[in-house]
C-alpha cells in the first residue's frame, strides 16, 4: 500500500490560483507586531475566519460569479425586451465589497490587533489604491457597456475634500466602464442612497441594483434590530435575484449596526461579548 503524500501548503500556487479567480492576496505588513501579539491575535481575533474565507475559499469566488451571472441574465433580458421608444437602460452598483475588494485593508487590520472596522485606518488606506476587482465584476460591467446599459456607481464614503476623486480614481484604476463624473455619486454625510435611485429611475429604466448591504437596496433596512431586518428581508424575498443582486460580505455593513447600534463598534470586551451572544443565540445546549 502506497504511503499517502502529505498535503503541503504551496503559497505560490495559491496566489496564482487566486489571481486567476480575480482574488488578490493582501500586501500586509507585520511591522511593529511582536510574536506574542501575533500569537494572541491568532487565538482571539473575531475577523480571522471571515477574512480567511474571502482570501482562500473558491466558494467565495463562486458566489460572486453566480451573482454577476444572474445580473447578466437580467440585463440581457431587459435588452431583448426594450423598444426604441423606451427610456435607456441602467443599473446601479455600490462600490466597496460589491465590485471593489478590500482584503489588503482587512489583512492590515488583523495584523494591527483590530477586531472591528477602523475608520481612521480606512481613510489612510483608500488613497493607496491597494484594491482588486471582485470576482466577476469587471466581466459583468464590461458586458453592460457592450449592451449599452449604463452603469451608475453610488457609494457612501468620507475621506474629506478628496473623497470623490479617490472614488473616481479607483473605478478608473480597475478600468471599469462609465467611470466618469456623470455616472458616479458619492454620499459623504449619509448612507441613504435612495435619492440616487429615484433620480436615475426618472431618466432611465432601472434593470437592477447591485450591493453587499440590504441598505443599498432599500432604506427600510437601516434599523437597529436584527430580527426586524430579517422580517423586512423575508417580505422582499421575491426581489433577490430580480431587482436586487447581493454580494457576500462577512466583515462589515449594516448587519453589524443591527447588533451594536453602530456600524463601527468600539473594539472592547463588552462588544466582543455582544458578538458572542449573537453568534450563539441558537446554540445547542448539549443535551
Amino acid at each position: 500500500m502506497e504511503k499517502q503524500k502529505k498535503n503541503k501548503f504551496n503559497r505560490r500556487k495559491l496566489i496564482n490560483s487566486m489571481a486567476l479567480a480575480g482574488i488578490t492576496f493582501p500586501l500586509i505588513s507585520r511591522e511593529n507586531v511582536s510574536a506574542q501579539e501575533m500569537k494572541d491575535t491568532m487565538k482571539s481575533n473575531a475577523l480571522l475566519w471571515a477574512i480567511a474565507w474571502k482570501e482562500t475559499a473558491a466558494e467565495y469566488g463562486a458566489l460572486c460569479h453566480q451573482a454577476f451571472n444572474i445580473a447578466r441574465w437580467k440585463v440581457d433580458s431587459a435588452v431583448a425586451k426594450r423598444k426604441r421608444s423606451d427610456k435607456p437602460l441602467a443599473i446601479i452598483s455600490d462600490m466597496d465589497n460589491t465590485i471593489i475588494g478590500a482584503t489588503s485593508y482587512w489583512g492590515y487590520i488583523i495584523n494591527q490587533q483590530k477586531e472591528f472596522f477602523d475608520d481612521a485606518i480606512w481613510d489612510k488606506w483608500v488613497p493607496k489604491n491597494l484594491i482588486s476587482a471582485i470576482p466577476g465584476s469587471k466581466r459583468f460591467l464590461d458586458h453592460c457597456y457592450e449592451k449599452n446599459v449604463e452603469v451608475f456607481y453610488v457609494t457612501n464614503r468620507n475621506q474629506g475634500d478628496s473623497t470623490y476623486q479617490y472614488a473616481l480614481d479607483q473605478l478608473q484604476y480597475l478600468k471599469f466602464p462609465y467611470a466618469d463624473d456623470q455616472h458616479l455619486t458619492v454620499y459623504r454625510e449619509s448612507s441613504n442612497k435612495m435619492p440616487s435611485k429615484e433620480a436615475i429611475s426618472k431618466s432611465h429604466e432601472l434593470v437592477l441594483i447591485l450591493g453587499d448591504n440590504l441598505n443599498d437596496y432599500k432604506r427600510d433596512y437601516y434599523v437597529k434590530d436584527v430580527d426586524e431586518r430579517f422580517d423586512i428581508m423575508s417580505n422582499d424575498r421575491d426581489d433577490y435575484g430580480d431587482k436586487f443582486i447581493i454580494l457576500p460580505n462577512p466583515t462589515d455593513g449594516h448587519w453589524v449596526r443591527a447588533m451594536f447600534g453602530t456600524s463601527e463598534p468600539e473594539p472592547n470586551e463588552e462588544n466582543l461579548m455582544i458578538l458572542k451572544d449573537f453568534a450563539t443565540r441558537s446554540a445547542w445546549n448539549g443535551k
